[in-house]
């Protein structure tokens, strides 16, 4: 029987299956660990810039995964780069992208005998799924997004705007606000836009944390 945070037998000799296990668990700690660095309303930003950096630094050397170098837009769509040495050299039935409302997962497989894999969730708008597509080029893969509504878009997704929204200075902010509350609003917009293995990882290492707490 498969259970949540374990890597069942059948997968244990896929390196990638290893990997994304490793950061599940890494992960998990790292998240049950947050709430004992707040004792302050000053710890705040120190505590979400040390968060992001230990996700940002496992999943990258845990998962294959690929990042957003570079995006522009106008009104009608907005167009993420993502540079991969090589990709132009792969099959093409080995580059996909998967297009939701809200979301995208690009896939890059067997390129240098690895996955690579670029995944997000959450949106900042919704998009057309039908008109949004995707072009290999050298060392590069295009990803046209196509605007459900016209507009301009502060950001890529909601969780970058809250994230910046954050750690802007509040004008006329009280004193006694609680401390741990804007770290909780990034938790939850991280749980948000993460993917079903995400939210089951943060759900249950949040759990833990508070029932550490209460005890």
């Amino acid at each position: 029987m498969e259970t949540d945070g374990e890597i069942p037998d059948k997968y244990a000799r896929n390196p990638r299956h290893t990997r994304w296990g490793s950061f599940r668990a890494d992960i998990g700690s790292k998240l049950v660990a947050v709430p004992y660095r707040l004792c302050k309303g000053s710890d705040i930003e120190a505590a979400v810039e040390s968060l992001s950096r230990d996700l940002t630094a496992s999943y990258a050397e845990n998962c294959p995964l690929r990042k957003v170098q570079a995006w522009d837009q106008t009104v009608k769509a907005l167009k993420i780069y993502v540079t991969l040495k090589d990709v132009n050299t792969v099959a093409s039935e080995n580059v996909k992208c998967n297009f939701g409302p809200r979301n995208l997962e690009l896939r890059v497989l067997d390129l240098d005998n690895k996955d690579h894999v670029l995944r997000i969730n959450n949106l900042l708008s919704p998009i057309d799924t039908q008109q949004s597509a995707w072009k290999v080029k050298k060392d590069m893969v295009i990803i046209t997004l196509a605007k459900a509504s016209e507009g301009n878009w502060s950001h890529v997704t909601e969780y970058e705007k809250k994230s910046s929204e954050l750690k802007k200075p509040k004008l006329g902010g009280s004193d006694n606000a609680d401390p741990e509350e804007g770290l909780m609003s990034l938790m939850k917009n991280m749980y948000e836009s993460g993917d079903d293995e995400m939210k089951r990882t943060i759900a249950k290492a949040w759990h833990e944390s508070q029932t550490k707490r209460n005890m």
